[in-house]
């Protein structure tokens, strides 16, 4: 009897050992609004995210708002209801979150802007992204490079480009970035913008559509490009426009021998669009290892949730309106034929199956 008891008594404080174990691991709820599953890049932010907050010791909220601005600002408020200890958000549309930040930082939650810049609010404590304007340098130096490899004759050469959604921060850094190149080859005759299209203003692609990419495409071709002349190069910020540009492309005849395609550009290493490099329908894209981004995030997250200051911050780049938003910067890689396999494949970030 004696015996039982004993080990009775081991059960019980060992069953309050493991519970006051598993307390200590729990350090509360993390709440993350990203914008749609429309795009496989944010599929992958997400459960990257999650992930590794939960391997730190952290409940998630993930939420996804299919692109619909009243239905994030719905997801994120009920976020700060519960009482999360800190709001990672891809913001559709960040300029519309100011009063439900007001709310989160009257409850001291910490707020990080995830890859989109929430503008418009001091109540933003962090950012975490990538160098935005490099993405564009580096789009509009592989279609340079692509211009001379395919069309080493042809000069000049024509050129449509192709903006992110104007409500997206990170489109007008990814076009400046880009047009700081592009823009000497225009000056000096090199390149000529057929259609006369530039600007945001002008190019500007709401929501990331690639449907929206491809009913533009299909309008320049049939209003610029009826004369014989062709496409040589198409600026494209996002490898869902590019795949809208192709097949409004591939209507018109392009990727024939007789009509062979543009250099196209893209960004996100997007399965399909990976597909697209090796086929050689797409040139390139631009890589942003969203796992790298994930892990940061989650790692500044865990910092600043227990009282830590964190370090290496950017303090000048990113104004969003109101304040300079500290933020981290990480390194996006251009991605082509050459490079996919050691870049995105042996990195693990794709299987060479998906690619089959």
């Amino acid at each position: 009897m004696k015996a039982v008891k004993l080990f009775m008594t081991a059960i019980t404080v060992g069953a309050i050992a493991l519970s006051g174990q598993a307390f200590a691991q729990d350090k509360g709820a993390i709440g993350i609004a990203m914008p749609t599953k429309s795009s496989l890049r944010w599929i992958s932010d997400g459960d990257s995210l999650k992930a590794a907050l939960e391997g730190k010791g952290y409940s998630v909220d993930l939420q996804y708002a299919e692109d619909d601005i009243p239905n994030q600002l719905a997801q994120i408020e009920n976020m700060v209801t519960k009482g999360v200890k800190a709001l990672v958000i891809a913001s559709i549309d960040g300029t519309t979150l100011s009063a439900v930040l007001q709310q989160a930082a009257d409850s001291g939650i910490k707020v990080i802007a995830y890859d989109r810049l929430i503008r418009e609010s001091a109540n933003v404590d962090y950012y975490t992204t990538f160098d935005n304007f490099q993405v564009g340098v580096l789009q509009a130096n592989s279609l340079v490079k692509g211009l001379k490899e395919r069309f080493p004759s042809t000069k000049p050469w024509n050129v449509e480009l192709f903006g992110g959604s104007p409500d997206d921060n990170n489109a007008f850094f990814f076009y400046d970035g880009a047009m700081s190149v592009i823009q000497p080859l225009i000056d000096s005759g090199d390149v000529v913008i057929k259609s006369g299209q530039t600007g945001m203003d002008k190019v500007g692609t709401l929501r990331w559509d690639g449907a929206v990419a491809q009913a533009r495409m299909d309008n320049i071709l049939s209003a610029n490009y009826s004369d014989g002349s062709r496409v040589d190069g198409v600026l494209a910020p996002y490898d869902g426009l590019s795949r809208g540009i192709i097949s409004s492309l591939r209507g018109v005849g392009y990727g024939s021998a007789d009509q062979p395609w543009p250099i196209i550009t893209g960004q996100d290493a997007e399965v399909p669009s990976v597909k697209a490099i090796i086929a050689g329908e797409q040139y390139s894209t631009v890589f942003k290892d969203t796992r790298e981004l994930a892990a940061t995030t989650a790692a500044l997250v865990d910092t600043v949730v227990g009282g830590g200051t964190p370090e290496g911050l950017d303090t000048k780049t990113y104004d969003n309106g109101v304040k300079v938003v500290p933020s981290i910067l990480l390194v996006p890689h251009d991605v082509d034929a050459t490079n996919y396999k050691a870049l995105v494949v042996d990195s693990g970030y794709i299987k060479e199956s998906d690619l089959q």
